[in-house]
């Protein structure tokens, strides 16, 4: 596991940038574990701290910045996807001249960058396995994703235990944006996708089974393996296959923790059932599907808007029985901004987000004002 982490870093490099958030990894021992590997294998490494919830950019540029003065060519990631998303962020900036955050908006087209390897701690945004990278820049409280094939990890190291010491909050948000990146995937116009609605679906229940169980006892090693693993898959892509997801829910969220930066799981946890019940009419026997086999709602023949409606209400339950809030109130958010936040989502009303249903900024504000 973690302690082979500098075999597996020095088939590509001997000169790494190790990259990681808070204290918790140097007071449980992991920090010096991953050192004590890489100083074995003759990798050598400088280490850059201090990655937030909700990445920041001013923190990557310190990041290119050390990999350019030191000759670094390898980023590893210790961390959830805060870390991970941002190690990403670095080695897109070390690899090129010229600004990071024009990859983010659309400025530039990424051709290279830095190989980047991660030991997760944190299951949740599947960026341990996945082509995307988020961040939040300070100048304006934007944030934004990027996704490129050049960003998939090397490798990643999953070991349960090593999430054995987050928080309940953590564990929950965790197990949200999970089940949120199966839910962006699943609501999709795509036809005759009925075997990765299958694979979906099942990993959905996985998540709603096993994401109270981690959270009941957070040392079930179990039950975080099962979590960790259905966390990695839910974004790699497979599940991907012949459709296209929405995402547009994702988009709106980004705008709240932007802003309040909220934890990204529990905005979700208020964005989705509000974007639900906003596009519920789109396509309502895929609701029904979704109702019927992911949370085991009864089928009503004679009111398939019944049925939709209580699988949202399921969900809503099953974000309650986990200790999320579903109101933009419950993270203590108001509704003063919500105009600004749909406008910052569809780039001043230029561009309607999401692919389910596409919004402009007016259904962006219904879908906050539902969530209000």
């Amino acid at each position: 596991m973690e302690n082979d982490v500098g075999a597996e870093v020095a088939r590509h490099s001997r000169r790494i940038l190790v990259h990681f958030g808070g204290g918790s990894i140097k007071t449980t021992g992991l920090y010096d574990r991953v050192a004590a590997s890489l100083n074995k294998a003759g990798v050598e490494f400088k280490a850059l701290g201090g990655v937030k919830p909700n990445p920041r950019l001013s923190l990557a540029h310190e990041g290119v910045r050390l990999c350019r003065d030191n000759k670094l060519d390898f980023v590893l990631a210790i961390g959830g996807g805060s870390a991970i998303d941002s190690s990403k962020a670095i080695a897109m900036g070390a690899a090129n001249d010229g600004e990071v955050w024009d990859f983010y908006v659309g400025k530039r087209e990424l051709t290279r960058a830095l190989p980047v390897g991660t030991v997760l701690t944190f299951p949740a945004a599947g960026s341990e396995a996945s082509t995307a990278s988020v961040v939040t820049n300070e100048e304006g409280w934007l944030k934004r994703g990027f996704n490129s094939e050049l960003l998939y990890p090397k490798f990643s190291i999953l070991n349960p235990e090593l999430a054995f010491t987050l928080p309940k909050f953590q564990a929950a948000c965790g197990a949200t944006d999970i089940l949120s990146h199966l839910m962006e995937r699943y609501f999709t116009n795509s036809r005759h996708v009925a075997f990765v609605d299958r694979l979906l679906e099942a990993t959905m229940k996985t998540v709603i089974a096993q994401g109270p169980r981690v959270i009941a006892n957070m040392t079930d090693y179990d039950a975080w393996a099962e979590l960790m693993w259905a966390g990695t898959i839910a974004h790699n892509n497979l599940l991907n296959t012949g459709r296209v997801g929405d995402w547009g829910s994702h988009d709106i969220e980004h705008e709240i923790s932007g802003i309040y930066d909220v934890a990204h799981g529990a905005g979700l946890a208020v964005v989705f059932p509000a974007w639900m019940k906003h596009v519920l009419h789109h396509d309502l026997d895929r609701f029904v599907q979704w109702s019927v086999r992911v949370w085991n709602v009864e089928l009503d023949i004679f009111d398939k808007e019944a049925t939709a409606r209580a699988g949202v209400a399921r969900l809503e339950a099953f974000l309650h029985s986990i200790g999320l809030g579903t109101t933009l109130a419950s993270l203590g958010v108001g509704t003063d901004r919500i105009d600004e936040m749909a406008r910052k989502a569809t780039d001043g009303d230029k561009r309607r987000i999401g692919n389910f249903v596409k919004l402009d900024a007016a259904q962006v504000a219904q879908v906050l004002k539902l969530a209000a």
